[in-house]
């Protein structure tokens, strides 16, 4: 991965001037970052972009270049430019692991540094990490509505810039695709790619047959025809189903057709009536056009015959979520005689108000191993399963759930990146990524992944904290 140390806001390098200027650079922050919840679309992601976030701060550093850039801006003095020279991170890292099952307000990665060092990674952290989820998420509810079907990740060229595409296509594959047609992305993470012909290749011949059995003779093992170019049902299956034949006298099995236009619930339904009746029972109906998880939905609802399903746009560029919404503000800083002040910011937007300290989170399961709650607590307090726990809504505070000691368990979600700027967490395969989020999602009820009114999933704070924050609160009245 090339440097990426100029990924960032104008504002985080004059902030970082003027923290050297004060003499306040050398101070330890702590900054979280979480996404906050969006009516409807976000009520939980999948988490991603920790790769890619290592990486980027595994290459953290300033060339000359790039300090020559800064310098001709005419907004930062010798010292400054000095100390970016010789600029390396410091400091602490924990993540949530990729493929984890989050929801808004928890913190995802926490970040604690010299204030110089947090600042400066703001807005790549934001950006490296909050557009894989956002892909995750969406390929998420994608997946679950093909219901145990085949997901094609199809989506390269409707991609913003070849990042989004490659790195998107990861993070689609995470949350539950079974390949890509992104051959960059299959060979630098050894993802399977999946794919057949376009449309062109049907009209670069005489006539539809001839395209479809030069296709099959380039590929006898792998032959999927695109069968709408012409006309669906009156042209495109019938001449498939004469080159399957072709094909099986020469000892070759189909894989199938691909349809892209159409009525795809109808097409589907006699496409499959044709292909049974001529001997192809097991020969695949793939479907694209604009696919996403409301159609897919419809389509099943409709007895569509479709078993494996091409996502291109609405996946890659989350259709109907323009951004993850993602966050990164400071919780704690040292005053000058060095001891870590909680800090909070105060809005008239309660959405907008952050939880003040240092933290961690615990993933509550009960006696069932099903997920219950996150909790968040302050970094000095601890959890106890042999006794009972009661947890409460931060806002309403009167709703309750007492957890009855040894009847549930409590696992932390934050996991050591970096300490003191080493890193100490390999990255795990792609293979056991897919893993984690498959067992992630297993502890979860159905209900909280429903395209329409989910259920809310609890994210409870301690007493301790809630209390910290009130103080916070009061001193504003």
């Amino acid at each position: 991965m090339r440097n990426l140390s100029m990924l960032t806001d104008l504002y985080e390098l004059t902030m970082m001037s003027g923290y050297l200027n004060e003499n306040m650079d050398n101070r330890t922050a702590v900054f979280d970052m979480f996404f906050r919840s969006r009516e409807g679309s976000q009520s939980y992601a999948i988490m991603a972009g920790v790769d890619q976030f290592m990486q980027y701060i595994d290459e953290l550093h300033f060339d000359k270049e790039d300090l020559d850039y800064l310098a001709s801006l005419n907004l930062f003095d010798d010292n400054f430019l000095k100390k970016l020279e010789n600029f390396k991170f410091t400091g602490d890292i924990d993540a949530v692991a990729e493929g984890t099952i989050v929801f808004p307000k928890v913190p995802l990665v926490k970040v604690k540094a010299p204030l110089f060092e947090v600042q400066l990674i703001e807005t790549a952290l934001l950006n490296l990490i909050g557009h894989p989820m956002l892909i995750a998420t969406k390929a998420h509810r994608i997946c679950r509505q093909a219901k145990g079907d085949n997901v094609m990740e199809f989506g390269l060229r409707r991609a913003q810039g070849p990042d989004a595409g490659t790195w998107g296509a990861r993070a689609a594959v995470i949350a539950g695709c079974a390949s890509t047609s992104n051959v960059l992305c299959g060979q630098l993470f050894n993802i399977p790619v999946s794919g057949t012909h376009a449309h062109s290749w049907v009209m670069s011949f005489p006539d539809e047959l001839s395209a479809f059995r030069a296709y099959a003779n380039s590929f006898p093992e792998n032959c999927l025809l695109l069968v709408d170019t012409y006309d669906t049902l009156h042209s495109g299956v019938p001449n498939a189903i004469k080159v399957f034949k072709e094909l099986r006298e020469k000892g070759f099995e189909p894989k199938g057709i691909r349809l892209d236009s159409g009525d795809l619930a109808y097409l589907s339904i006699e496409a499959r009536k044709m292909l049974d009746d001529a001997g192809f029972p097991d020969a695949v109906i793939c479907a694209s056009n604009d696919l996403d998880e409301f159609l897919i939905r419809d389509l099943k609802t409709q007895g569509a015959k479709i078993s494996l399903w091409g996502v291109g746009t609405k996946l890659i560029t989350a259709d109907q979520i323009s951004s993850l919404g993602g966050v990164y503000k400071m919780s704690a800083m040292e005053d000058e005689n060095g001891v870590l002040q909680p800090k909070m910011k105060i809005s008239d937007n309660p959405e907008k108000i952050t939880l003040p300290g240092e933290k961690k989170t615990y993933r509550l399961f009960g006696k069932d191993g099903m997920a219950v709650a996150d909790y968040i607590m302050l970094q000095d307090e601890e959890i106890n399963t042999n006794e009972p726990l009661t947890i409460f809504d931060p806002k309403e505070t009167w709703k309750k759930t007492t957890l009855e000691a040894g009847e549930y368990s409590a696992e932390p979600l934050l996991t050591p990146l970096y300490r003191n700027g080493k890193k100490v967490y390999k990255t795990p395969t792609l293979e056991h990524i897919k893993e984690h989020r498959q067992k992630s999602e297993s502890r979860f009820w159905p209900e909280y992944f429903r395209l329409s009114n989910p259920q809310k999933y609890k994210v409870d704070i301690s007493q301790a904290l809630w209390n910290l924050q009130a103080e916070f609160l009061k001193k504003r009245l």
